[in-house]
């Protein structure tokens, strides 16, 4: 089976609806690492319900419409789907509680070419059930190996964000736990990839790997933490590119250029001096 343009374009996701509690925002924020010093004034707000605050990477995991390639009818090879790119843009601050709903639509299908595959482009809205306020927009690039060829169209291709070339300004290094991969699956990516040995070795990887958005997260931390004083009102745009994976108990620096509003920023682990998130822009107040 391959892609039908007219169909995948037209793929209708339906209304994800859920109610977000407390509890669901503090899961978030320690799947991604908050706490690991539990008496840190500023990531207890996060994880703590007393005037709680929530991170602004959490809109990704808010509502999400699931892994909805994996079914046959959208003409794609789901074992050779990559996670390509994310971004977030927040409209407002997220809340820490909240009855929600989300609306995924397919902005662009893009065929590179029989043997080089296909991208789809994503975007998805997470609004106040209730009263349709928007709270974030986040878009999103899945790199489909096995599906090019099928007569789409050849571009645009979207373009790539562009890190300066000076060393950079700030540095923020942040450790991962062993069990991290753990802990985040249960934000919603029951993936086995990122819990059954066996699964990890037979993709190819000695152990399992960190989910790419507990990555992301982790990054979203570290820009926070360094540019935001930990408002999470100041970070308005995060986006980024997958890399290359990361592993359980690894520490991740994050590398951060700072022009004006816009930050430039990439990610590698320590341990294996490898980048992780590459390309990646946020924009901050």
């Amino acid at each position: 089976m391959t892609i039908d343009y007219d169909k995948l374009k037209a793929w209708d996701f339906g209304d994800h609806v859920a109610t977000w509690t407390w509890e669901d925002s503090a899961l978030y924020a320690l799947s991604v690492g908050l706490g690991f010093d539990p008496v840190d004034a500023n990531e207890l707000r996060f994880t703590y319900e007393k005037d709680m605050l929530a991170l602004p990477t959490m809109a990704v995991v808010m509502a999400p419409s699931g892994f909805w390639l994996r079914d046959p009818e959208t003409g794609v090879d789901w074992k050779r789907v990559v996670h390509g790119e994310e971004g977030v843009t927040l409209h407002r601050p997220l809340p820490a509680e909240a009855r929600i709903v989300a609306r995924s639509r397919i902005d662009e299908i893009i065929d590179k070419g029989e043997g080089r595959g296909a991208l789809i482009y994503i975007s998805r809205e997470v609004r106040d059930a209730d009263t349709e306020e928007l709270y974030a927009t986040i878009t999103r690039t899945t790199f489909c190996r096995g599906d090019g060829g099928f007569g789409g169209l050849g571009g645009p291709v979207r373009p790539v964000h562009t890190l300066p070339k000076r060393e950079p300004d700030h540095v923020c290094d942040l450790p991962t736990l062993p069990q991290q991969a753990l802990i985040y699956r249960l934000n919603g990516d029951g993936n086995p990839l990122h819990a059954d040995p066996d699964v990890a070795r037979e993709a190819g990887f000695d152990r399992p790997i960190l989910h790419g958005l507990c990555t992301f997260g982790v990054a979203g931390h570290a820009v926070l933490k360094t540019l935001c004083d930990y408002d999470p009102g100041r970070l308005i745009r995060f986006d980024v590119r997958f890399s290359a994976p990361v592993f359980p108990g690894e520490t991740i620096r994050t590398e951060m250029w700072q022009d004006g509003s816009e930050v430039s920023f990439r990610a590698r682990v320590l341990e294996r001096d490898a980048v992780v998130l590459n390309n990646g822009l946020a924009v901050v107040t």
